[in-house]
């Protein structure tokens, strides 16, 4: 595959005390692995936040968006995870510097992507919205993007942007035949044309077929592992536990909590745990366990299955399989009901 060039050059360097402004290799370096150019160097043991979001808050007239939300966020994968109307898109929007916060502040690599042209530069945006050039092709479409980031070698970046999202450069048919799934990837191609270290991902799976998204997927995780910055949003649950990431969870404008998905779980502790056991002895196993006191209530769904709720489910687990033995029950499955972001999500909006 054609590499796509490194980026263009990067801003004049800081004046002395200003090495927040964050790490900056003019030189490139070796082309990783997904044909991009390589993220800055850093040499620092411990990298400093690419994006700061400081006590932000955006209204629109009468009606609050953003309401006081703080967070940093370095190299990697963070997934954004909120309802549609929970206010991530104006959010992702002050990122990129499209619109000012109402109040606070946002930086990315120490500087206002909203009045410095260096930064925004090494941004690449997919946007919710699917205005796009449709009497263009993919590959005309691109390439432009590439040149208005000042990308030298345009024509051998906009192939290799096409290439890594699945696309043939050489379709001649315009965007406006395109179906959904072939949209979000365009968008997908010119994020990444002129080889950000920073990507913006505003709902950049919506269309895509299963296979699609399982290759956007690791796309983003590969970019992340690279070392570059992948903030994702999505209100779709399944898609943001795939991600494995680090989770911020807006709900009605507010950061509601944030963390990997089990951290947040036990944001949860002031109510129990439930899972799910499917046995041949429903019965019996649900008496022993009621008996051992290692949970708080147990209710017979079915011929099979039992619903459990325990505050202990380091005791739970020790205990249900000996429980199961000594009433010669079969356990064939023993599942948690509440460990995935559905039911935090659910939890933390309700709280």
């Amino acid at each position: 595959m054609t590499s796509i060039p490194p980026p263009p050059p990067p801003p004049a360097p800081p004046p002395a005390g200003a090495d927040d402004l964050g790490p900056w290799s003019p030189s490139g370096g070796p082309t990783h692995s997904l044909g991009l150019p390589p993220p800055p160097d850093d040499a620092r043991p411990i990298p400093a936040p690419f994006v700061v979001v400081d006590q932000v808050s955006k209204w629109f007239g009468g009606v609050v968006a953003v309401s006081e939300v703080s967070f940093a966020v370095g190299p990697g994968v963070t997934a954004l995870l909120g309802p549609n109307g929970a206010g991530k898109s104006s959010l992702l929007r002050m990122l990129c510097g499209l619109t000012p916060p109402s109040q606070g502040s946002v930086t990315i690599h120490g500087a206002n992507p909203r009045t410095d042209p260096a930064v925004r530069a090494r941004i690449g945006l997919v946007p919710q919205q699917e205005t796009m050039f449709d009497g263009r092709t993919a590959r005309e479409f691109v390439r432009l993007t590439a040149i208005l980031h000042g990308v030298e070698q345009a024509d051998a970046a906009t192939v290799a942007a096409i290439q890594e999202v699945e696309l043939d450069p050489d379709d001649p048919r315009t965007i406006s035949s395109y179906s959904k799934g072939m949209r979000q990837r365009v968008k997908v191609a010119q994020a990444l044309v002129h080889g950000p270290d920073v990507l913006v991902l505003d709902e950049p799976l919506t269309g895509l077929d299963p296979r699609q998204r399982r290759h956007l997927i690791g796309l983003f995780e590969r970019l992340g592992e690279e070392g570059r910055c992948v903030v994702v949003s999505s209100h779709v649950l399944e898609e943001v536990e795939r991600f494995g990431s680090r989770v911020l969870v807006m709900a009605q404008g507010r950061l509601a909590a944030e963390g990997d998905f089990r951290a947040i779980r036990e944001l949860m502790d002031d109510r129990p745990h439930r899972l799910r056991i499917t046995t041949d002895l429903p019965g019996p196993v649900a008496g022993g366990l009621l008996a051992t006191g290692s949970v708080m209530g147990v209710r017979i769904a079915d011929e099979t299955t039992v619903l459990v709720d325990t505050n202990d489910v380091q005791r739970f687990r020790t205990t249900v399989a000996k429980v199961a033995s000594e009433h010669s029950a079969h356990l064939r499955e023993v599942v948690p009901l509440d460990d995935d972001l559905d039911s935090v999500f659910r939890y933390l909006v309700g709280r």
